[in-house]
Formats: structure tokens, sequence, C-alpha cells
């Protein structure tokens, strides 16, 4: 019997184009098979042990002879690659139509909104990642105090300002403001609210980052257990992602390993329920990304040396972020799937799923939830015998 339930999603981690992916200009993506080739080769030998090296042929990955963990892909059936498409999925929630609203750069009319409501002119409003944005406006964002505008290409507007222009608090008050202006506008969109620390030529984004988005548009896994009474943690930006809806409580995370930290304390804490946790592991540079991969994979062990019988550890990914592919800040693949934990089946290989919906279902049937209405469970084939 399952009594708790660990969900890890790595922001980024592709393992490789889905079959529409030519589609999205993504024929070429493979977020991990590419990065390990850039730093030439990953050494992550507990993502190896759970069977990574299984799924795709990434340098420095053995395929073990025998994971300690069950392993597979996910596809995405919902268009689109961002946060939002991934996570709702993962939860439950195929969305049927997705239409990219910032694909030349953040569109006039939101600037406008955001200018209007900030009572100052913007700066940057290109497609870009968030490190390449802070180096290259830095200097005129703290002379002049212009909000920060970039997106990814998708359908989210990213906000910053430092935390001396603006209040945090107030900062995120006018993110809310411009998240329903543009909602009333008819723009769907998310709005990133976030604060940077720093000074003047080396700004770096600051904790309390929040994300305004829609509610999910069906019932999510969240949703049936917290009707059945589970309690549900959300930890970093995920609670954002669905609105809160479905909660018992948001704990926030400075950066990936802060959100490690929180799932462990957690485990010392909480009987029973659902743990859900979003590490944003990846950046534009392959470096940077390479060890903080790796300092996930060094995390691990002690994430498990505290699982006890009865509790169910996922990783997963969210959308690929393969930046050695010119101008991508996300890319349309397959992620990874594992799972492990006391008493469960290993060397499992559980396919290439055709969408991600399945582990919301998998999630509701470990814990005894009422059954979501799209998905299918891989539960019966990690018990034992």
């Amino acid at each position: 019997m399952i009594n708790r339930v660990i969900l890890l999603v790595i922001d980024g981690l592709g393992i490789g184009a889905l079959p529409d992916a030519a589609d999205y200009g993504d024929a070429d993506a493979n977020t991990l098979v590419h990065l390990a080739e850039t730093v030439d080769g990953l050494s992550v030998p507990n993502f190896e042990m759970l069977g990574l090296g299984h799924l795709a042929p990434i340098k420095g990955v053995r395929a073990t002879v025998q994971p300690n963990g069950s392993f597979g892909r996910l596809g995405f059936a919902s268009p689109g690659k961002d946060s939002v498409v991934g996570y709702w999925e993962i939860g439950g929630v195929i969305q049927k139509a997705a239409s990219t609203v910032c694909d030349s750069g953040i569109p006039t009319k939101v600037v406008d909104i955001v200018e209007q409501l900030v009572g100052r002119k913007s700066i940057g409003r290109g497609i870009a990642p968030m490190g390449v944005m802070l180096r290259r406006h830095s200097m005129e964002h703290m002379a002049t105090g212009a909000p920060l505008l970039w997106t990814d290409g998708g359908n989210t507007c990213f906000v910053a300002m430092h935390e001396s222009l603006m209040a945090p608090v107030e900062f995120q008050r006018r993110c809310r403001e411009i998240r329903k202006a543009v909602k009333d506008a008819g723009i769907l969109i998310r709005v990133v609210g976030q604060p940077v620390i720093g000074g003047h030529d080396l700004l770096r984004p600051q904790a309390g980052r929040k994300d305004y988005v829609n509610e999910p548009t069906g019932v999510t896994m969240v949703d049936v257990l917290s009707r059945s009474g589970q309690i549900t943690m959300g930890v970093g930006k995920i609670y954002d992602l669905f609105n809160g809806r479905g909660f018992t409580k948001a704990l926030p995370a400075a950066s990936a390993m802060a959100a490690v930290d929180e799932v462990i304390s957690l485990l010392n804490k909480m009987p029973r329920g659902l743990i859900c946790a979003s590490l944003d592991l990846l950046s534009e540079d392959a470096g940077q990304s390479a060890s903080a991969a790796q300092e996930c994979d060094r995390r691990l062990p002690e994430l498990f040396e505290k699982l006890r019988l009865g509790d169910m550890v996922i990783v997963t990914g969210d959308h690929g972020r393969d930046f050695s592919l010119p101008g991508k800040m996300s890319t349309r693949e397959y992620v990874p799937v594992f799972v492990t934990g006391p008493k469960l089946a290993q060397g499992v290989d559980l396919g290439s799923r055709s969408t991600a919906a399945d582990v919301g279902q998998t999630i509701v049937d470990a814990l005894q939830a009422e059954r979501l209405p799209l998905g299918e469970s891989f539960l019966d084939a990690l018990r034992v015998g």
C-alpha cells in the first residue's frame, strides 16, 4: 500500500524529440544527449542506477544491468511546450488547443498594459533566457528603473524588477494586476513576477518569484487527492502553476537545491499524501546546467535514505530545454520518468507513454483516490510479484 508520493519535476529535462517536434522547429532536440556531448559527459550515477542509460545514449551514462528503479519516457498530448502545458498534463489535464502569443517577443498590447500599470517605460521585450536578459539590460534597468520584460517565445511574459527600485510586495501586486488586465483583454498568457538583486552590472534572480496563471481547465490529481482528504504540498512554482487549487500549502523555494531541502524536511513531518516539487536546474550555460544536474544527482541518496515502507518517488520533467539549438528556450520533447521506493519493482521498462497524464493517474491510483478522466495508471507494473 502506498501512503506517500514524492513527485519531483525537473524543468526542461528533455530526452528526445516528440513525433510532432518538427512542427515546432524542434526536430533535432535532445536536451540531455546534447548537454552531455557539450560538456564531454555527465556524471550522474544515481540517475544512472534509476535507469537513465536505458532511455538514450547519453555520454558518460551507462545502461546498468539491474536498475534500482523503473524507467520510461513521457510524451505530451497537449500542444505547446511550456511549464503550464507540462505540469497540467502531468496532473491529468490535456489541453486541446494552444496559441503562441509571444512568438515574436512581448506583444505591443501587453507592453502597453505593463507600462500603464507599473507607471514606467519598459525595456527588453525580446525572446531570450533570463540570464541573458539580466546581463544585457542590467545597467539600463538600474539607471532608469524601467521594468525588464522578456519571453520564452511561447505564452509567458516575464517581468523583472530590482528590489531597490520597487518593494517586492508592491512589485508582485502590480504583476497580479498585469495578469488580470491581460486576461480581461483576451490575452491568455502566464505572467511571471521575478524580483532581482545584485549590483548594476551583475543582476541575479531573487527568491520570491510568482507565476500568475489561469486555473487548470479540468480536474487534476491535486483536486481529487484534496477531495479524498490527502495532504498535498507544493514546493516551488508548482503551487502557482495550478493557481493553488487543491494544495494544502505552498512552500516557496529560492533554488532547486532549496526545493530538495524542503522535500527532505517534509519527509520527517508528513505521514501521508503528495509532495510535489519543481526543480529548475537547466540554464543557457551548459557548464552550469551540467553542474546543477550533477549536484541534484548527489542529493538523491539523501532523499532516498528518508523513505519508508509505503513511499513512492517519481522523477520526471515538464518539457525540453535544448540550448544547443540556436534561439531555443524550450523544446518539444519526451521527458524521462523514473519511479522508485521500498518494496516497489525494480528494472521495469515503462515504455514510451503517449501522455504525461499517466503520472497523475498513477498517483491517484496509488493513494486510492477517485480516477482521473484522462491517463492510464502504470501502478500495476510497479508491484512486486
